[in-house]
C-alpha cells in the first residue's frame, strides 16, 4: 500500500513542483527580455513603463502559487487526517441513496475549494488589480458574482455527477465507461448551448452592436469573410475590469461572436474588424468542433483508466474508504488521473495554438493587410500587461494563444 501512496503523493507534489519551477523560469526570463527589449515595448506595443509589467507578472505569479500550494496542502491533509474518509463515512451513514451522496460529496469538493479560493480571489480583485489599474468591481459585485457562480456551479455538477454515478452503480465496467463517455460528450455540447444563451447573461449584459461605424465595419468584415452577416455583441466587461477580449462560443442558433465593452472603447475600428475577423475564423475552419473533439478523445482515456482503477480496491483501501462509496473512489482516481492531464497539456495547446494562428492569418487576408492585426494584438498586450516574452517551457504547459 505504501507504494501507491508513494505514487499518488509524487503525481500530485511532483507535477506541482514543476510547475512552479516553470513559472519561476517564466517570470525570470520575461523579467531579463524585457528589459532587454524595453523601447521596443515602448515603440511597438505602447508599453510606457515595461518594469510596471515584470511587476504585474510577479505580482500574479506569486499569488498563483501561493494559492496552488494552499490547495495542494489543504487537500493532503484532508486525505491523510482522514477528514475526507470522516466525511465519506457520514454520508454513508445518512440513509441516502448512492447517487445522491455522491452528488452532495461533489458539492461539498466544490464548496470547499471556493472557500479556500476565495482570499486569494479577493487578494487578486482588490489589492493586484486595484494596484495595477485593472478593477472595476466593487464589493457588493464581487459578491453577488460569488453566490450565484456557486449556484451555477452546483447545478452543473448535479447535473454531470448525477448520471455518471448512476452508470457506475448499475453497469459493469466497460458499460459504465461508454454511457459515462456519452454522458459528459452530451454534457459539453449542452454547455455550448447554455453558456451563451443562458449562463452568461447571468453574470454580464449583452447588446447587438446596432447601427453606426462599427456595425458598418462588421458588415464589411462578413462579407469579406464570406459569411451571411449574424449578430454580433458587445457585452459590459467595463463593470468587473479594464482589460480587453473578444471569444467566440457556442454553435447553430446559439452561437456568439462577442467584444467586450473596453476593446469597442480603446482600439481603433480596423483593429476591432481584425479581432472580429480572427473569432470568425473560429467559426469558418470548424475550431469550435475540433476542440470538443480533442476534448472527447481525452474524456474516453480518462474513463478508461478510472474504469481500470475503479475495478480494484485500491482507491478504497488507501484511506480507508468504504468499499460502496463508489463516488469517493472516482475522487481518488480522479487525483491521480489529473496530473497525468497536467503532464500532457502541452500535446493539447498545441492544437489550439494552432487554431489561433490561423485564425489571426485569416483576419490578415480578411482586412488585406497586416498591420490593423499586428495593432490590435500589441494593443491586447498592452492593456492586458501580458507578458509577449513567456519562456519556451512554460509556454509549452500554459499557453492555449501565441504571446
Amino acid at each position: 500500500m505504501l507504494v501507491y501512496h508513494a505514487v499518488l503523493l509524487g503525481l500530485l507534489v511532483g507535477v506541482t513542483l514543476l510547475s512552479t519551477v516553470l513559472a519561476i523560469l517564466n517570470v525570470r526570463h520575461g523579467a531579463r527580455e524585457v528589459q532587454a527589449r524595453g523601447d521596443w515595448l515602448t515603440d511597438r506595443v505602447g508599453i510606457d513603463e515595461p518594469s510596471k509589467l515584470i511587476d504585474y507578472n510577479r505580482a500574479t505569479t506569486g499569488l498563483g502559487l501561493l494559492q496552488t500550494w494552499t490547495l495542494v496542502g489543504a487537500l493532503l491533509g484532508a486525505l491523510y487526517t482522514g477528514t475526507l474518509t470522516g466525511a465519506v463515512e457520514a454520508l454513508n451513514r445518512s440513509g441516502l441513496p448512492p447517487v445522491a451522496q455522491g452528488v452532495v460529496f461533489f458539492v461539498g469538493v466544490a464548496a470547499a475549494y471556493r472557500v479556500l479560493t476565495t482570499p486569494f480571489d479577493l487578494y487578486s480583485t482588490f489589492v493586484v488589480d486595484e494596484r495595477f489599474g485593472f478593477n472595476e468591481t466593487t464589493p457588493r459585485l464581487w459578491m453577488r458574482d460569488f453566490l450565484l457562480g456557486l449556484v451555477v456551479l452546483t447545478a452543473l455538477l448535479a447535473v454531470l455527477v448525477a448520471p455518471l454515478l448512476a452508470l457506475v452503480e448499475a453497469l459493469s465496467t466497460l458499460l459504465w465507461v461508454a454511457g459515462g463517455w456519452l454522458v459528459v460528450v452530451l454534457f459539453l455540447l449542452g454547455t455550448q448551448i447554455l453558456y451563451p444563451r443562458v449562463i452568461a447573461p447571468l453574470f454580464n449584459d449583452f447588446e447587438r452592436v446596432e447601427a453606426g461605424d462599427l456595425r458598418d465595419g462588421i458588415e464589411r468584415v462578413f462579407d469579406r469573410a464570406g459569411f451571411d452577416l449574424e449578430e454580433v455583441y458587445t457585452m459590459d466587461a467595463s463593470r468587473r475590469s479594464t482589460r480587453l477580449n473578444a471569444y467566440f462560443a457556442g454553435f447553430g442558433r446559439a452561437k456568439r461572436v462577442v467584444l467586450f465593452d473596453t476593446l469597442v472603447d480603446r482600439l481603433e475600428d480596423p483593429e476591432i474588424e481584425s479581432v472580429l475577423a480572427h473569432e470568425l475564423a473560429h467559426w469558418k475552419f470548424n475550431h469550435i468542433w475540433k476542440q470538443l473533439a480533442t476534448a472527447a478523445l481525452q474524456v474516453g482515456v480518462v474513463l478508461a483508466v478510472l474504469g481500470a482503477l475503479l475495478s480494484t480496491e485500491i482507491l478504497y483501501e488507501m484511506f480507508a474508504m468504504p468499499a460502496d462509496a463508489t463516488y469517493a473512489g472516482l475522487f481518488v482516481g480522479l487525483l491521480a488521473v489529473y496530473p497525468l492531464l497536467e503532464l500532457t497539456a502541452p500535446l493539447s495547446n498545441r492544437l489550439s495554438l494552432a487554431h489561433e494562428r490561423e485564425a489571426d492569418t485569416f483576419a490578415v487576408e480578411v482586412m488585406g493587410d497586416s498591420e490593423p492585426m499586428a495593432d490590435a494584438l500589441a494593443g491586447l498586450a498592452r492593456e492586458n500587461l501580458a507578458n509577449p516574452f513567456p519562456h519556451p517551457y512554460y509556454a509549452a504547459f500554459n499557453y492555449t494563444h501565441p504571446p
